[in-house]
C-alpha cells in the first residue's frame, strides 16, 4: 500500500506562494507548499493520537491557571526533560512565559469532561475542580494518570506557537490505568484486553 502524499516538486512553490489567500479557513494565507492549505495540514497532523493533558501554574497574581494541551512529549532522561507547546494568541501566554513552575497533568479516560473544561474559555475553569498545590503553587487535578512537576527551564519561538521545556523535579503515577487520547479531532479510548 503506498500513503498518499500530499507535496510540491521542485519547481511548484515560490516565495509568493506564501501569500495566497487558504480558502478553507480564516487564517488569511496558505502554507508554503502549493496546494496544501492549513485544514490538509491539520488534518494529516490529526492522524496521530495523543493523550490529552492539562498544563496547570500560578499567575503573577498567585491565581491557579490551565489549558488543556496534546502537545506534550518526553524530552531526555537525564536531566528529566519535557516539552509542551502554547499558541502565542492565547490568554494566558504571558503568566506561563513568566511562571517558576508547571505542572503536566495527564489525563486519565474518564476525565474528558475536564478536559473540554480547560479547553475552554470559561473564566474559572478551576471553579469545583479539586487539586492539590505541587511545587511553585502549580495546581494537581485530582484523579490524574500522572502529574509532572516542572521548573520552567527555557522557551523557544516555534511558529505561530512557544515551545516550552521543563524540567522535571517531581512526578508520580496515579491509580488511573487508561489514558485519555485524542485522534482525528475526538476523543479516543484505549480498549482494556484481559490475556487469556
Amino acid at each position: 500500500m503506498t500513503p498518499t502524499t500530499t507535496s510540491a516538486d521542485s519547481t511548484a512553490p515560490s516565495i509568493a506562494a506564501a501569500n495566497l489567500p487558504c480558502a478553507t479557513c480564516d487564517s488569511g494565507r496558505s502554507l508554503f507548499t502549493k496546494g496544501l492549505c492549513c485544514r490538509d495540514f491539520r488534518s494529516a497532523l490529526g492522524s496521530f493520537a495523543t493523550g490529552v493533558t492539562i498544563v496547570t501554574a500560578l499567575s503573577s497574581e498567585g491565581d491557579p491557571i490551565g489549558v488543556t494541551i496534546s502537545s506534550f512529549n518526553s524530552v531526555s532522561l537525564e536531566p528529566p526533560l519535557i516539552l509542551w507547546s502554547l499558541s502565542l494568541n492565547s490568554p494566558n501566554l504571558e503568566a506561563f512565559r513568566n511562571a517558576s513552575h508547571y505542572a503536566v497533568n495527564i489525563l486519565s479516560a474518564d476525565q474528558q469532561q475536564l478536559s473540554d473544561r480547560f479547553a475552554s474559555r470559561s473564566a474559572d475553569r478551576f471553579a469545583g475542580t479539586p487539586f492539590t498545590p505541587g511545587l511553585g503553587g502549580a495546581p494537581l487535578l485530582d484523579g490524574c494518570s500522572a502529574w509532572f512537576e516542572c521548573v520552567n527551564e527555557v522557551q523557544y519561538p516555534g511558529g505561530d506557537h512557544l515551545i516550552f521545556v521543563g524540567h522535571v523535579e517531581r512526578f508520580a503515577q496515579g491509580d488511573a490505568e487508561l489514558p485519555l487520547l485524542f485522534h482525528n479531532g475526538r476523543y479516543r479510548q484505549l480498549e482494556s484486553t484481559n490475556p487469556d
